[in-house]
């Protein structure tokens, strides 16, 4: 059997864009006239973060879009919405398919052979801004707690993306509201941050002098993974998970000064090289630390470990200095543990709003900062 070759790779931004400038919007304004939504691709997928590549479209990569109705409406018109949209919109938009239901053929990833008489199996959702958010464990009005409960990556998904139009304004309001963390609370995850360094930069020597050059590789990679979430947080966006931390660590206007030290240091068979790499970016980012003027400038360079034979930065007095600023209640005199996805990343548990959400208070209560019921 012949396959269909995909048509040419569209971003998947733009393909949403188009499927709701040709289809979407003229079919409601023809079936629901008057009535106000917005419509957006937000959410989970690589191409709200503009990291999709010709790749992304072998899993529910393609036209896809979210439309938001007032909570009332959608409880009224969400699902004729959505079965009035199964019977009209088009088979496909620019080549692709709208139609979501797999495809029979396993060398059809792409579903571009899948079945598509009668109704499309699409992906425009239809909803209300506050289920939207509350199904990923996200709110409009987030307290402090709320904010530590918020993994990085949910934040990125509702922030980054595009709005194509908000007739409404609750999903505009919200997206400004989630657009950065408050003032204390960022100060306060930058504290955290520089503590997990503090608590391992150390390390690689230790584990290069007993002969562990591997267990030295390692936490070193583990080093440059919290130098780049750091970078990200100074540069006041969202750290992505994994897969996308590379790509948002190259878009900062640092990283290419940093890039070489902290290939370097991932590279690096021998303990002296690793050391100075590791060093070089530390140096580098306390840099950045000093230009954001968030505390009285502290000394960039590197030093001994007490009285062993590693150099390092010193990172612990970077996270007394930008902790000793934040005078939120909730926060001050916390153990500097951070949100949630500073000390776990298991994805099935991030995922999952209840447990870290449970987790977050309960560290919260525990240090008598917080009171069970959320009142402080």
């Amino acid at each position: 059997m012949t396959h269909p070759t995909p048509p040419p790779f569209l971003p998947g931004l733009t393909l949403s864009r188009v499927l709701y400038e040709e289809a979407v919007r003229p079919l409601l304004a023809e079936h629901h006239p008057g009535l106000p939504y917005a419509a957006a691709r937000v959410g989970p997928g690589s191409e709200v973060l503009g990291f999709d590549t010709a790749r992304s479209a072998d899993h529910e990569w393609g036209p896809r879009l979210e439309l938001f109705l007032t909570a009332e409406d959608a409880a009224e018109h969400g699902a004729d919405i959505e079965r009035m949209l199964a019977h009209r919109l088009p088979k496909e938009v620019r080549g692709w398919p709208t139609n979501f239901r797999p495809s029979p053929d396993p060398a059809d990833p792409v579903g571009l052979m899948a079945h598509t008489e009668g109704p499309v199996a699409h992906r425009v959702a239809v909803t209300d801004v506050g289920s939207w958010l509350a199904e990923r464990g996200l709110t409009a009005e987030p307290d402090t707690a709320d904010w530590l409960a918020m993994p990085a990556q949910r934040l990125a998904e509702v922030t980054a993306g595009a709005v194509f139009h908000d007739g409404v304004g609750e999903l505009t309001a919200a997206r400004a509201r989630l657009d950065w963390y408050p003032d204390q609370v960022w100060r306060w995850l930058l504290a955290c941050q520089w503590q997990r360094i503090a608590q391992e930069e150390a390390f690689p020597g230790r584990c290069a002098e007993v002969g562990d050059d591997l267990g030295a590789a390692l936490v070193a990679g583990r080093l440059v993974r919290d130098w780049m979430r750091l970078c990200l947080l100074y540069a006041r966006r969202y750290p992505p998970y994994g897969k996308w931390l590379g790509s948002a660590f190259a878009r900062l206007p640092v990283a290419g000064e940093l890039l070489p030290a902290l290939r370097g240091a991932l590279a690096a068979t021998g303990a002296a090289l690793r050391e100075r790499h590791l060093c070089d970016a530390g140096e580098r980012i306390a840099a950045l630390h000093n230009e954001s003027g968030l505390t009285a400038p502290l000394d960039p360079t590197r030093r001994p470990y007490h009285s062993r034979p590693f150099l390092v930065l010193d990172a612990g007095r970077f996270a007394r200095e930008l902790a000793g600023t934040v005078a939120d209640p909730a926060l001050r005199g916390l153990p500097l543990t951070g949100a949630v996805d500073q000390w776990a990343d298991n994805t099935d548990f991030l995922g999952d709003p209840g447990p870290a959400r449970a987790a977050v208070r309960a560290a919260l209560g525990r240090q008598g900062a917080w009171e069970p019921d959320g009142v402080r």
